[in-house]
């Protein structure tokens, strides 16, 4: 890989530790004071709409100069929005921000990877950042269940008896972020440059709804975005769900169902991996049938009621996931590339996965205001991933 390529890796797993680690520390103060359950996607909801808000801008700014300098001055925003909640703001508009720190983070990153590594190379570079992002959301899991358990609890009432326990714990997570923005300097410019403008608002807009037809008009294009969008939306109900589902089903602890949470993203790992030795980028497309197989596993972990079952079926919903996401993603960035920029593509994409993300969170957390049961809405999940899975699968034969 070309220099610089494992200090952008390191960097963005540190950044996305902080935000996962974050979420569940925020979730657990949320329950400390007694919010309904539907507030915990809402966080998710707040820190994803900058991604949409923002998708004809992000590409552009990404565009516009070394990517690594925007890059650290996103996780320093970061850092203010986790301030801000220390300072008692309220928790929404926290992540709100911290939201728009990662919105921006997000093209520069994937436009990076573009700009620095070769076609033949993509698919392996994709597989190291999507399992260094998995990394992050296991380990985060894991590091937020830590800070919000008891041992932490105990130690801080001991050293300072007067401070909150999860003050301190976002207070650390402080330190995560900083980390994160001194990595990003030390990342090579890639010595790619675009041509400067100066657009209205305006004619952003028009020129990132240009960008949305270009995309969706090239069919690996519009297979490989069709994917990820149903994938991520999916997901990240599916992050919340495996929380709710763990505590009401199987009788855990918030910080024992971060565990399992993390348990999917083991298997995402584990998927990614093989998927990014085994799969090379002009078949991408061949892995469509391990997103039925997934969706299909989802309804059945729904029904279980002992951790010692789920485990191995969370683990195969994440490995499955994992094989699938990684080549399209790849198909995806490299067709972005070449019809696009490597900043504007990844701002069509980001628009795109995260007004799904939006649109089933929301839904998610209106469900959950219904009071409906955990099982029924993993089970719906799961058969309309496989449905629309199916449906692909079937564009994708009649079109060869």
């Amino acid at each position: 890989m070309p220099p610089g390529f494992h200090l952008l890796i390191a960097a963005q797993f540190v950044s996305a530790l902080a935000d996962n680690a974050l979420l569940i520390v925020t979730i657990a103060r949320l329950q400390q004071e007694g919010l309904p359950a539907w507030w915990a996607p809402l966080l998710k909801f707040s820190f994803t709409i900058a991604y949409v808000v923002l998708a004809p801008v992000v590409g552009p700014l990404a565009d516009a100069g070394p990517k690594a300098r925007l890059m650290m001055a996103m996780n320093a925003l970061k850092v203010v929005g986790v301030g801000a909640l220390l300072a008692g703001l309220n928790p929404l508009a926290a992540f709100a921000i911290i939201g728009i720190g990662a919105a921006a983070y997000a093209p520069a990153k994937y436009g990076l990877l573009t700009e620095l590594v070769p076609p033949r190379q993509l698919v392996v570079a994709n597989g190291w950042i999507e399992v260094s992002t998995v990394c992050a959301i296991l380990l985060g899991a894991v590091l937020g269940g830590v800070l919000v358990g008891d041992s932490v609890a105990t130690l801080v009432g001991r050293l300072q008896p007067t401070v909150p326990p999860l003050d301190v714990a976002a207070a650390l997570l402080l330190g995560v972020y900083a980390l994160a923005a001194l990595l990003n300097l030390g990342i090579p410019d890639s010595g790619a440059r675009y041509r400067r403008s100066h657009p209205s608002l305006q004619a952003l807009w028009r020129g990132f709804a240009r960008a949305q037809r270009r995309l969706w008009g090239d069919a690996q294009g519009r297979l490989s975005m069709s994917v990820t969008t149903l994938f991520w939306g999916a997901a990240a109900v599916l992050q919340f769900a495996v929380l709710k589902w763990a505590v009401d089903r199987l009788g855990l602890s918030l910080a024992q169902a971060a565990g399992l949470q993390a348990v999917v993203a083991v298997g995402i790992v584990v998927g990614a991996v093989l998927a990014s030795r085994w799969v090379p980028l002009d078949h991408a497309a061949r892995v469509l049938p391990l997103g039925v197989v997934m969706g299909l596993l989802v309804p059945l972990a729904g029904w279980v009621t002992h951790w010692a079952v789920a485990v191995p079926l969370l683990l195969g919903v994440g490995a499955l996931g994992g094989a699938l996401v990684v080549p399209l993603n790849a198909l995806l960035q490299h067709r972005g590339h070449i019809l696009l920029s490597a900043g504007r593509s990844i701002g069509v994409q980001n628009g795109n996965e995260n007004l799904s993300v939006l649109v089933m969170l929301g839904v998610y957390a209106a469900l959950l205001g219904l009071q409906v049961d955990v099982r029924v809405l993993m089970g719906g999940l799961g058969l309309c991933v496989a449905g629309c899975m199916v449906v692909l699968q079937a564009r994708q034969v009649r079109r060869r």
